[in-house]
């Protein structure tokens, strides 16, 4: 890997990692239309670490309040008659559905998944069911008002983003709507469940992206900490803006956009211009 390579993916995977149009695509397909090569799986999820780590700074509060909550209720029976204690089980909960698939299909994950084919046809299958969701979704209930139920479906939501193309933001975030989530419940939520599977995802691929002869390029030790340092960087100002954004205003400008790149992924296929593999 060259560093013009790992700064633009670093880059690219700051801005499009919270977005509802899939970081893992994006990262593939400026991979393969700029560099003529796919970076790998385990760079990404090791360039995720840094945006993770945005999510971490971002809502220390939160995640602190959480688990302080979450541990005292081992103890405490009145605490786990609170909100934040149930909110913390369904993060737990909803993190094992992308965790079992994640370890059961990683070999599959980093090849055959990573078919643009594949890719172009999940952009646009998920950016309709974003649209229904937005379109049908009742869009009433706040965090405080899940259920475990509520949680299991967004875990299995995140779980398809295993996928390049389905978008983990945008699955849990068309699940949180088709269930009755306001836009920035939805959202929130899909940041705080995403952290557990991320992280680790991250980690446990650490050496991986050093392997040689592994999947993907190469990148140095260098090159790896400068692309999950910018990916931090832009990614802390992703979050902000995208809260802002959908208080007030809905998510058809994803819908549009993933369904105008998955047909501009079409079309160069079909064109040679590109290879699918």
């Amino acid at each position: 890997m060259d560093w013009v390579q790992a700064l633009v993916l670093g880059v690219v995977q700051g801005l499009t990692e919270f977005l509802p149009i899939s970081s893992s695509a994006h990262l593939r397909i400026t991979s393969e239309l700029f560099f003529d090569s796919d970076a790998g799986a385990s760079f990404t999820a090791v360039t995720q670490l840094g945006t993770e780590a945005a999510v971490l700074i971002y809502f220390a509060k939160d995640i602190w309040r959480l688990l302080s909550t979450w541990f005292r209720g081992f103890t405490d029976a009145s605490v786990r008659r609170t909100a934040d204690y149930r909110i913390a089980w369904y993060v737990v909960i909803g993190t094992l559905p992308i965790g079992v698939l994640g370890y059961l299909f990683k070999d599959e994950i980093r090849t055959s998944a990573r078919n643009l084919w594949l890719v172009a046809t999940t952009l646009i299958v998920f950016a309709v069911l974003l649209g229904l969701a937005e379109r049908f979704g009742r869009q009433r209930r706040t965090v405080e008002q899940m259920t475990m139920k509520d949680g299991v479906i967004m875990g299995c939501a995140q779980a398809m983003a295993l996928v390049p193309g389905v978008s983990r933001s945008g699955g849990t975030i068309t699940a949180g709507l088709a269930i009755g989530l306001t836009r920035e419940a939805a959202t929130r939520y899909s940041f705080l469940l995403a952290i557990p599977a991320v992280v680790a995802s991250g980690v446990f691929s650490i050496p991986d992206v050093f392997e040689r002869g592994g999947a993907g390029l190469q990148p140095s030790v260098a090159q790896m900490i400068v692309a999950t340092a910018i990916a931090f960087a832009i990614g802390y100002a992703t979050i902000a803006w995208l809260l802002r954004y959908v208080a007030k205003h809905s998510v058809y400008v994803f819908v549009w956009y993933r369904i105008a790149l998955g047909l501009f992924l079409f079309a160069m296929l079909g064109a040679g211009a590109i290879n699918a593999v």
